[in-house]
C-alpha cells in the first residue's frame, strides 16, 4: 500500500514538473507577443524585491561573517591573510549569494505564489477569469515571472555587497586585518565574468522559482488540504531544482583550468 502511494506521488510530481516545462514555453510565447499586465507586475515586483530585502540582507551579512570566521584563521596560520577578502568575494559571487538568495526567495515568495494561485484554483476564481476572457498566464503567471527575473539579480547583488561588509567587519575587528588589504584582495580576485555569472544564475533561479510556484498553484486540487500540499511541494521542488541547476550552471561557467586564487598572490 505504501509503495502504491509513493508511486502515485512520484507520478503526480513528474506530471507537474512536465506541466511546468510547458508553462515555461507558454510564458515565453506570451512575452514575445508583448502581453504584460503592468499593474500586477508592479505589485509582484514590490512583493519579491522590497518585501524580501531585509531577510536577504540579514542572511547575507551573517553568511559573510561566518565564512570569514571559518577561513581567516586558517589562512592567517599559513601566512595568507592578505587573500581572505578575495576568497570571500569569489565564494559569495560565484555560489553563496545567488544560491542563498534564491533559497530565501523560494521559501518566501515561491510558496506564496503556490498558495495564492492554488487558492484561486480551488475556489474557482481562475475559472471566473477565463469566463471573463482573461488569460491566467497573462494575468497571474507572467507578472510573477518578470518580478522574480528582475528582482532576484538585484537582491543577489545587494546580498553580495552586504556579505562582503559582514566578512570585512569580522576580518578587521576579530583578526586585525586591514580593511584596505581586504578590499584590495577582493578587487584583485574578482573579474567582470564573476559578477555576470552571479547575475545569470540569479536570473535562471528567478525563472525556476516563479514557474514552479505558479505551476504548482495552477495544478492544485483537493481544497484547503490540496493548497497546503501544493505549497510544500512547490518549495521542495524549487529548492531541488535550484541546487541541480546550480551544478550545471557552475559546470558550464567555471569548468576548465585556471584559478582566481593564484591571481591574488
Amino acid at each position: 500500500m505504501t509503495n502504491d502511494i509513493s508511486k502515485s506521488s512520484l507520478g503526480t510530481w513528474s506530471q507537474r514538473l512536465l506541466a511546468a516545462t510547458f508553462l515555461s514555453g507558454q510564458v515565453m510565447i506570451h512575452l514575445l507577443r508583448g502581453k504584460i499586465h503592468r499593474r500586477n507586475t508592479l505589485e509582484q515586483l514590490a512583493a519579491v524585491g522590497p518585501d524580501s530585502l531585509f531577510i536577504a540582507l540579514l542572511t547575507a551579512i551573517f553568511v559573510g561573517a561566518v565564512f570569514t570566521i571559518q577561513v581567516a584563521r586558517e589562512f592567517i596560520t599559513f601566512g595568507a591573510g592578505n587573500v581572505v577578502g578575495g576568497v570571500l568575494a569569489v565564494a559569495l559571487t560565484r555560489e553563496l549569494s545567488p544560491v542563498l538568495t534564491a533559497v530565501i526567495i523560494a521559501g518566501r515568495v515561491g510558496s506564496a505564489f503556490a498558495a495564492e494561485i492554488g487558492t484561486m484554483r480551488v475556489t474557482e476564481q481562475i475559472d471566473a477569469l477565463m469566463m471573463l476572457k482573461t488569460d491566467p498566464i497573462d494575468y497571474l503567471v507572467i507578472p510573477r515571472v518578470l518580478a522574480c527575473c528582475i528582482m532576484l539579480p538585484i537582491l543577489t547583488l545587494l546580498s553580495l555587497v552586504t556579505g562582503m561588509l559582514g566578512g570585512m567587519a569580522i576580518a578587521t575587528n576579530v583578526y586585525n586585518l586591514s580593511d584596505t588589504v581586504f578590499l584590495d584582495s577582493a578587487r584583485n580576485f574578482l573579474n567582470t565574468w564573476d559578477i555576470l555569472s552571479a547575475m545569470v544564475k540569479a536570473f535562471c533561479f528567478g525563472v525556476l522559482i516563479a514557474v514552479i510556484g505558479c505551476n504548482w498553484g495552477l495544478t492544485t486540487t483537493g481544497g484547503a488540504k490540496g493548497v497546503g500540499q501544493s505549497t510544500t511541494s512547490a518549495v521542495v521542488t524549487a529548492l531541488l531544482i535550484i541546487f541541480i541547476s546550480n551544478f550545471f550552471l557552475s559546470w558550464v561557467m567555471f569548468q576548465g583550468s585556471g584559478s582566481a586564487l593564484m591571481q591574488g598572490f
